[in-house]
Formats: C-alpha cells, structure tokens, sequence
C-alpha cells in the first residue's frame, strides 16, 4: 500500500484548473478584441502644406494642386513649408473602437481616448456631423482670407448671410434662406458687420416685442418683423448665419476630404507668405494650428496633442500653438519640436518673421512661461 498515491490527481487537478485559466484568458482577449467600446481614438492625421501642393485623384488621373491659388494679385516666392494639421478619428457614431484598441490607445503618446458624444452628440449621425464639419471648413477658409487681408490693411466690406433657416423657429416663413440681413431695430448690418454683432442684438432685444429686421432677397431691400424665442435662456431668430466678404482679388483653397476650422491660422499665414516679398518662415519647416476670425483672433482647437506629434512626424520643427490650448501643451511636447503660443495672427507673424531671420526668440511667448 502507497500512502502517496492520492498526489497525483492533486497535480492533475492543478493542471485542470491552469488550462481554465488560460482558455478563460484567451475567450476573454478575443472578447475585448471584437466588442465594441463606447469610445473613439484620436489619431495624427494628415498634413498639408498651405504653401505646397496637393495630390489629388488617383491613378493615371492623379495630379499636385497648388493649395492656396491667388489671381489678381501679384504673389511672391515661398519656401520650407507652413503646414497645416489634422486628426484622424478611429470610429464613428455607429462603428466603434474594440476595446484592445482602446486599450492600446491609452498607452499611445500620440494618441487620445475619447467619449463618442465628444464628436457625435446624442442624435446625430456620422452624416450630419461631416456636413457641419465641411461647412465649417468653407466658413475657416473665408475668415482666413478676411483675416490675412485685414492683416495686411485691406478694408473689407462683409454682408451676413442667412444659411439656414430652423423649421418651427421664429423666423421659419419670415426669413428666407439666402437673404442677407443688412439691419436690425435700425442698426444697419450692412458693412463690416459680423455674426457676433447680431447676436448680441438679438439678445439685447429680448423677446418680449417683434424686431424689425432689414433684408436684401432678390435684389430688393424689404422689412421683417420677428420675435425672437428662448432656447435655453437666451433669444434666438432661428437663423444660421455666415459671413461674407467683398474680396479685391480672388483666393481659392484647393482642400479636398478635410472639415472643420482649426486650419484657420495657418490658410491666413499661408496666404499673407504669397502675397508680400521675402519668405515668412525664412525657409523653415513650420507647422501650426487654430481657427481665425475676421478680426485676428486665434482661437482653440481640439485634439493638439496629436497634431503636435502629426507635425514632428512630418518633419516640422517648429510649431505655432493657440495661447487657449497650452494647458493641453505643456508636458506633451515631441522631442525636438520648439513650440511658441500666438493669441493673434499679427503676433504669429512677427514670430515667423523673428524664427525666419535666426534672431532670438527668448522673448517670444512659449506654453508654460
């Protein structure tokens, strides 16, 4: 008799429990690598040169496309490059992530982890969300035109332009889309006027009393009058308004497949490079980004982080940060990559000019100083 004997099936037993815990492991990886998370990842996305060119088409039909085109106006040798940034996101509103990705993600310096709700708030769909991103990507262009003009002492008259009309909304049957708005409650909005400006009368006027608004439909000046409703506690016509301008010579962007405003600054940079002798970056390797307003004003943009990693990727070594998104600079800088922080497009210029010339840029405004 073996008093032993029972030893065995204890080892057999551990080996049982060892095999459940990897097939356990195994069934709950293939788990994570196939469900779908309720996040999206923001990744570098491509890069363009605001003073370069662009392939577009594919195949025999593929050609380079001068980003910025300028007719009418003399233009000027460019050099290095100014380059304009994006982020790719990994997922939409119906298909997203796996959590494997996701996972990895939160592990990639280059990349971000984000609510789907952060770029399809609950009831959009992917279509309606890359309509307003191109829409705000034509509306970027213009501003940055008008700003790099305004830049250089160009005075343009600006007209404001009914885009939409809301259904239901106070001024549904009262205001068409395409009118232009040229006053309210006798404040003329006909010259110079902005988007901005008419809110701020709208809320100003309340809604207990019909505004009398001025419109230009069909070449003919008519009155309208509107009571504006709250929505969330603010006044409203119901309109979508966007700004246009009377511009003295033609600028086309040639951009094809990229939405929204966040390449602002750097279309006005690229413009104002191609219209004054000499080159504004000296030749250098620049990359930057922010949206624009007609007045100069650089403004916040999401997902810098990965932009700042898309430029260093492409070769920048300089990059041009909005003073509003340093909180999210600072600590998160690629090596080798200098970055400045510009609240105005005149500031950004004087800063290229200062980096162009090999001058020292220890005055110059940095994240974090």
């Amino acid at each position: 008799m073996t008093l032993f004997a029972p030893a065995p099936r204890r080892r057999s037993r551990s080996r049982t429990i060892g095999w459940v815990l990897v097939i356990a492991a195994v069934v709950l990886g293939l788990l994570a690598s196939a469900l779908p998370s309720p996040y999206l990842i923001e990744v570098p996305g491509p890069v363009y040169n605001t003073i370069g060119a662009q392939t577009q088409g594919s195949g025999k039909d593929a050609k380079q496309v001068t980003l910025i085109q300028i007719d009418g106006q003399k233009t000027y040798p460019t050099g290095g490059a100014l380059d304009m940034l994006t982020v790719g996101i990994q997922g939409d509103a119906t298909n997203r992530p796996s959590w494997t990705a996701v996972i990895r993600a939160l592990f990639t310096k280059s990349e971000a982890v984000i609510p789907v709700s952060a770029v399809y708030p609950t009831g959009t769909t992917t279509e309606q969300v890359t309509k307003q991103d191109e829409a705000d990507m034509q509306q970027s262009q213009q501003s940055a035109v008008a700003a790099a003009l305004v830049q250089q002492g160009y005075d343009l008259p600006t007209e404001l332009r009914v885009g939409s009309v809301q259904k239901g909304s106070a001024a549904d049957g009262r205001i068409d889309e395409g009118d232009v708005i040229t006053g309210f409650d006798g404040t003329s909005l006909a010259r110079n006027a902005d988007a901005t400006s008419l809110r701020d009368a709208v809320a100003k006027h309340g809604t207990s009393t019909p505004a009398t608004i001025r419109v230009e439909r069909d070449g003919k000046q008519r009155t309208v009058s509107v009571t504006p409703r709250s929505e969330q506690g603010t006044p409203l016509l119901g309109v979508g308004v966007t700004e246009h301008y009377d511009f003295p010579f033609t600028v086309s962007i040639k951009l094809q497949d990229v939405g929204g405003p966040s390449a602002g600054m750097m279309f006005a940079l690229g413009i104002i490079d191609k219209i004054t002798p000499g080159k504004l970056n000296g030749g250098k390797h620049v990359a930057g980004t922010g949206t624009i307003s007609i007045d100069g004003e650089v403004g916040a943009i999401g997902g810098i982080r990965q932009k700042m990693y898309g430029a260093k990727a492409a070769g920048a070594t300089v990059f041009l940060a909005p003073a509003d998104n340093c909180g999210e600079v600072v600590g998160h800088v690629p090596d080798g990559l200098d970055v400045y922080r510009v609240a105005t497009l005149g500031q950004a210029v004087k800063d290229l000019e200062t980096i162009g010339a090999g001058k020292s840029t220890a005055t110059l405004a940095r994240c974090g100083s």
